[in-house]
């Protein structure tokens, strides 16, 4: 009995995809977790620092109220993030049960874990010894947060991809049988025209109208894709341009001040300073791949998950604590204007990272002692935040173009200082907006620079 060809194609059509989707599958789920470990441990040193920073600059029992009191506000209600900080004075001691927690192990890099009584799952932890100042013996700061969120969302995605897999492997089986139909001919065609391309013809689009309905409709979703992948093709030239541009800068510079060390016989110091000096350019470079990553997976659609319905202002506010010490360096004032009590729907983390670099472009850029003004607008759709700042005028040519990525106006936006960004801060602004379903927007008048974006109201 010969075998029927279309059922072998179906067969191995099917067997195919479900050891792809397998193994994809696994290889997602694994990244998946690491990158869910990754995140919260990203959180978890994000709280650490600042609170390392707080109890830094704190060497009295006066002061040490002010820091117990930005824990009970870091602290939610839930008890998902926890503070601990252990220390042989009663006085600069923080947080419950912490008999349990100076038993409680960790690596040397910090991290641990424990479970606390009523938790299904450990709080993951990462801790930091702060030396002595003033009044203040040595303490050990330690952040906890809860991993049940993170164990949840990885179990629904294991569900999700088990199903998504069986469902796809049975569309892969269906389709296979139908196209092995339609015969050999048109499906050689088509290999030939696909075949053709090249990456200087992605204009080029497959021929849709001598082909049978079935294939008329492959060759068109064959050819939106072809227009996918020229425009990615283009965004991928234009990033590598921007990248190269601007690394070019710090690489030279790496490059410059390591032929200089080693031109000659030099000290121990000598080199230390180089290295500091390389050291700087290095985490310039750092910054300025992890930010072109984010924006490159902004430019392919990535919205924001998570999304909860939040009281704008309070989100505001908890950024705004981020920067209680540079505020108070530079002795300038924010305060908050508009519709206090409007909402969105947003990710707090995306949220807070777009009004950081607000915030801090506004710090930046305005004198000592200025008022800074974060004025929220609440309309049907959207939520509007905006942050001004008084500062030099920006020409009307150059708003258009501030949200661009490594964009700068030399006469007004740049001050030459220490400070300064590689211009990729309102690029993330607008990126954050828009996988938020929002705009961006800048305006300059009468002194005052106002910046801002808008996120959804609706899910």
């Amino acid at each position: 009995m010969k075998r029927s060809i279309t059922v072998r194609l179906v067969a191995m059509f099917a067997v195919a995809a479900l050891a792809t989707f397998a193994l994809i599958g696994a290889a997602l789920h694994g990244v998946l977790a690491r990158e869910l470990e990754r995140h919260q441990y990203d959180e978890l040193r994000i709280g650490l620092k600042n609170m390392q920073y707080s109890i830094e600059h704190v060497g009295t029992v006066d002061r040490w109220a002010r820091v117990r009191a930005k824990m009970d506000t870091l602290t939610p209600e839930d008890g998902s993030v926890r503070f601990w900080v252990l220390s042989d004075d009663p006085r600069f001691q923080y947080g419950k049960g912490l008999a349990e927690i100076e038993r409680m192990t960790h690596d040397p890099d910090g991290r641990g874990s424990i479970i606390l009584p009523g938790r299904a799952q450990p709080l993951r932890t990462l801790s930091v010894h702060i030396g002595p100042l003033e009044d203040r013996p040595d303490v050990r700061l330690i952040v906890g947060s809860d991993s049940a969120p993170y164990m949840h969302t990885r179990q629904a995605f294991l569900t999700a991809l088990v199903a998504l897999g069986l469902g796809a492997v049975l569309v892969v089986a269906l389709a296979g049988y139908w196209i092995a139909r339609l015969g050999l001919q048109p499906l050689e065609r088509l290999s030939k025209e696909a075949q053709a391309l090249r990456p200087k013809t992605l204009s080029q689009r497959l021929q849709t109208t001598p082909l049978p309905v079935e294939l008329s409709a492959l060759a068109e979703a064959f050819n939106g894709a072809l227009s996918r992948l020229e425009e990615a093709y283009r965004q991928l030239e234009s990033f590598n341009a921007d990248v190269a541009h601007e690394l070019r800068t710090p690489l030279a510079n790496l490059i410059g001040s390591t032929q200089v060390a080693l031109s000659r016989q030099r000290s121990a110091g000598d080199f230390e300073e180089v290295l500091q000096a390389n050291l700087e350019d290095l985490e310039r470079l750092r910054s300025i791949v992890n930010d072109m990553l984010f924006l490159a997976r902004a430019d392919r659609g990535e919205v924001a998950t998570g999304l909860v319905l939040a009281p704008v202002a309070q989100e505001v506010r908890k950024t705004i604590d981020f920067f209680e010490f540079v505020l108070d360096e530079s002795r300038a004032q924010v305060g908050i204007a508009g519709d206090v009590q409007a909402e969105a729907r947003l990710e707090s983390a995306l949220f807070r990272r777009a009004m950081s670099n607000l915030l801090q472009n506004a710090i930046e850029h305005s004198p000592p002692g200025a008022q800074i003004t974060v004025s929220l607008r609440e309309e049907p759709a959207a939520t509007w935040i905006a942050v001004s700042n008084p500062g030099a005028p920006i020409g009307g040519q150059h708003l258009q173009h501030l949200f661009d990525r490594f964009y700068r106006v030399d006469a007004a936006r740049n001050d030459g200082g220490e400070h300064r960004g590689h211009g990729l801060g309102l690029a993330i602004v607008k990126a954050v907006a828009s996988m938020h379903g929002g705009q961006v927007s800048a305006s300059s008048e009468g002194g005052v620079n106002t910046f801002g974006f808008s996120v959804s109201r609706v899910g």
